[in-house]
């Protein structure tokens, strides 16, 4: 069964000595983070997170990590979880809806912001990251977005992986990739600020709808779940919002820049 994250009733925020684990997709690493803090100061409730690929983590959850909840970059992962017995019924809600883009370190080259994929092609660009698209939703959108765009064949010999989206971002950051195909919300990051950015139409990929779901071995189950309503509430979506996540029942964001 799915349930609407935009459609949650205010959150109750009550003091609470417990301590929350979630594994999160590492496109989230800037938003949790400030949604954690924000949880945090309204409460007693401490928030760990771990992040990661999803694919990673739905095989570490199916094989007993103890982890409360789960905010995968797709609905795929946590819905197999809920099939397998291994999640709250009536839990699982797509919170969040992605976004790609192709970002270069501002002393690059070539010009993302005004070539866009064109930028791909220049020879100084001798190798693009992107999250693996064996457990990585968003590595699985950047192959299809350089399919769509009839350049995936020609690209394929300057592809190197990532194990998750974190991972990619640093190839770049780094200087040992010249371009990423990366999650819009990492891009708007302090940390990638400086850098150059063009963002990918969002037709040319299979829409990034993101889902989370309460886990059976929750070991606190209320706060958990308090924690899910923050997530939900205006204040939550707002925080998202600002991190370049479009919101389920919201209005789309504006065209890509070019």
């Amino acid at each position: 069964m799915l349930v609407s994250c935009t459609a949650g009733a205010r959150p109750r925020l009550k003091a609470q000595d417990t301590r929350i684990r979630l594994a999160a997709a590492a496109d989230l690493q800037f938003a949790m983070t400030d949604l954690a803090a924000q949880f945090e100061k309204q409460t007693a409730t401490k928030v760990d997170v771990t992040y990661g690929s999803s694919g990673n983590f739905f095989a570490q959850i199916a094989n007993g990590a103890p982890f409360d909840l789960f905010f995968s970059a797709d609905m795929d992962y946590p819905r197999r979880l809920e099939a397998a017995g291994l999640a709250e019924p009536g839990t699982l809600c797509e919170y969040a809806i992605g976004h790609l883009v192709i970002w270069t370190r501002s002393d690059a080259r070539t010009d993302v912001a005004k070539q866009g994929f064109k930028a791909l092609l220049n020879p100084s660009v001798q190798k693009i990251a992107l999250a693996n698209p064996e457990h990585a939703p968003y590595g699985r959108a950047a192959v299809a977005a350089l399919r769509t765009a009839g350049l995936y064949e020609q690209l394929l010999p300057k592809l190197v992986y990532g194990e998750n989206a974190a991972q990619a971002a640093q190839f770049v950051q780094s200087g040992n990739a010249q371009a990423g195909l990366l999650p819009l919300s990492m891009a708007l990051s302090p940390a990638m600020s400086a850098g150059r950015w063009w963002e990918l139409s969002a037709g040319g990929y299979p829409a990034i709808e993101q889902g989370a779901i309460l886990l059976k071995r929750a070991e606190h189950q209320a706060a958990a779940r308090r924690f899910l309503d923050f997530v939900r509430s205006a204040a939550g979506r707002r925080t998202l919002t600002k991190y370049g996540f479009a919101v389920p029942g919201e209005s789309p964001r504006p065209s890509p820049r070019s």
